[in-house]
């Protein structure tokens, strides 16, 4: 008998020949079970290892029980009972069968190309790796080690191979790969290529770890620029090439010469009319500004000077400052602070006839409404804030506005709403480079908006997917802990741990806004669905207390009905 497993990639099982549709796999147990055993190089378990990590929760009695039924139905959808085998408190997959499984035939395959050095071998190794392993898995903390290793065992594999495409494809931050084809377009005398690997470099780098390059890469890409060629660079060339210094300088704690750097580069961008530029150099303001403390002062400078002396760039400002205007807002009554500045914008952007300013001021100040628990005014605003944002060609504003409706369709319990403005959303998000923040946001709501176990599964799978991508740590919360609180409500409760750990350590990194209040709520729907019901009030009165801190009472409120085991008014 053979016995095929797909590790790489995807999670498929095949007897010989005959491939097991996905869907029988009905019993989460089950898959777990070949999958661990697969993974495992003896590919045999004391039965022990087995229940502490399916079910360490349970008494070892109630855990057996359940090894007995995973080993049942593992049987049953393997379609022959000798693939699995339990004696002598050991269990086994296929002992008496032709057993292959990728993840070894890459590690074979990657072992004599290394020994061998032959270019051919290297490439017949990376075409062995499927893709991550079973991806669809990514907080199964049994699947962390072996993970781990097969990422760095291909890593080394394309190093060592001098496959910098596939390097870039596995990691597209990979900054010696991308300077490798730099240099090597450089020494073809191809200053457009150098030019397209360095901003692709720049943009995978932004998107995935929110840094720019190094101080080599740039290096590289103005020794591109200065090169003679009949071909002309973009005009945006030498302007990425400026923000790209403005980033060192910030990440070396250079914070005015970042933003001197920024407004340098900005009024360039104008100059060319490269909107995406503004509201990049925006955003290197902004962040060097946050650093110092100083984003509300900047208020002013950035929005209603902009709206007086230069309406039709608002919106790309805006974009820019997109990710700090909210941190911003939702810190401690900073809403309040903002709140005041908006009315002003608004003021100014009436009399200059600016659609987009009016758009911001509503959008901020519907922001503010809802903050503050005013459902109705909020709802007002912000549907005049979408109308004004489409008119005006404001991408992000407008889907940040559907953000905040769908909230309040949440709020009102009205899922069918808030799925419906969620789906309109996630369309609008991908006509603006700040795609991936706001994907991020809508899908946390999609989470909340599920109507079903099944659809939160998918939501939760489905962002799951972004968070592997990269993201913005901030906007990545509201999905951390949509999906904790999802989860624990339909007692899957093992992957709750190692969620509320990467949630906290983020949380750790930016302090002023709602995620900690966000975590104590989270951890009291854990603690209770434990039946440890004391820490579980403790939980959401430590919650409520941060809310209201925070000027937002019907989160706040919320959480004190959590403590009354009852939905909020």
């Amino acid at each position: 008998m053979r016995i095929s497993i797909t590790l790489l990639g995807r999670f498929g099982v095949s007897v010989d020949g005959r491939p097991i549709p996905v869907a029988d796999w009905r019993r989460d147990r089950a898959a777990a079970l070949v999958k661990f055993l697969a993974i495992t190089p003896t590919h045999r378990l004391h039965r022990e290892q087995l229940m502490e990590a399916f079910w360490p929760e349970l008494e070892a009695e109630a855990a057996g029980a359940n090894l007995r039924k995973a080993v049942h139905f593992a049987r049953r959808t393997l379609g022959a009972p000798e693939l699995i085998t339990l004696g002598n408190d050991v269990v086994s997959l296929a002992p008496g069968a032709e057993l292959s499984i990728d993840a070894e035939q890459f590690e074979a395959a990657t072992k004599a190309a290394l020994k061998s050095r032959d270019p051919a071998e290297f490439e017949r190794a990376a075409d062995l790796y499927g893709g991550q392993l079973l991806p669809d898995d990514i907080y199964v903390d049994w699947l962390d080690g072996p993970r781990y290793q097969l990422q760095q065992r291909y890593a080394e594999l394309l190093r060592a191979g001098g496959l910098w495409q596939r390097l870039i494809a596995h990691d597209p931050t990979d900054e010696q790969a991308q300077c490798a084809l730099m240099q090597r377009a450089l020494d073809a005398g191809n200053r457009v290529e150098a030019i397209r690997q360095f901003n692709q470099l720049r943009d995978n780098l932004h998107a995935e770890l929110g840094v720019g390059p190094s101080a080599a890469a740039i290096a590289l890409y103005e020794k591109a620029l200065a090169l003679s060629s009949t071909q002309q660079a973009d005009p945006s060339d030498r302007i990425r090439a400026s923000l790209a210094w403005g980033l060192v300088h910030l990440q070396s704690g250079e914070f005015d010469r970042a933003s001197e750097i920024a407004r340098e580069t900005r009024d360039q961008a104008l100059g060319a009319n490269l909107a995406r530029e503004v509201g990049q150099a925006s955003a290197l303001l902004g962040l060097s500004a946050n650093m110092q403390q100083r984003w509300p002062e900047l208020f002013r400078s950035e929005f209603i000077e902009w709206v007086r002396a230069r309406p039709a760039f608002v919106r790309h400002v805006f974009d820019g400052h997109l990710c700090l205007s909210e941190f911003c807002l939702c810190s401690a009554h900073g809403h309040a602070g903002i709140a005041e500045q908006s009315r002003e914008l608004l003021a100014v952007a009436t009399e200059a006839d600016s659609v987009a300013g009016r758009g911001l001021a509503n959008l901020l100040l519907g922001e503010v409404a809802l903050f503050s628990g005013e459902l109705d005014a909020a709802e007002a605003l912000l549907e005049d804030a979408e109308d004004l944002l489409l008119e005006a060609g404001a991408v992000a504003g407008r889907v940040l506005a559907l953000e905040r409706l769908a909230e309040i369709a949440l709020e009102r319990g009205q899922k069918w709403r808030a799925n419906r403005l969620i789906q309109r959303g996630l369309g609008e998000a991908e006509a603006t480079w700040l795609s991936p923040h706001l994907n991020m946001r809508m899908q946390a709501l999609a989470v909340r908006a599920a109507t079903s176990r099944e659809k939160a599964a998918e939501a939760i799978l489905a962002g799951d997917r972004l968070l592997t991508n990269g993201a913005c740590q901030p906007c990545s919360m509201a999905l951390r802990t949509a999906s904790v609180i999802a989860l624990v409500e339909a007692g899957q409760l093992q992957e709750v741990d190692r969620r509320l750990a990467d949630a906290e350590r983020i949380a750790g990194m930016w302090h002023g806004g709602p995620w900690a209040a966000a975590l104590w709520e989270a951890r009291g729907v854990q603690r209770r669905a434990q039946g440890h019901e004391v820490r579980a009030l403790a939980a959401f009165d430590e919650a409520a207390s941060r809310y209201g801190e925070l000027g937002r009472p019907r989160d706040a409120a919320r959480c004190l009905a959590r403590m009354a085991d009852k939905a909020p008014a």
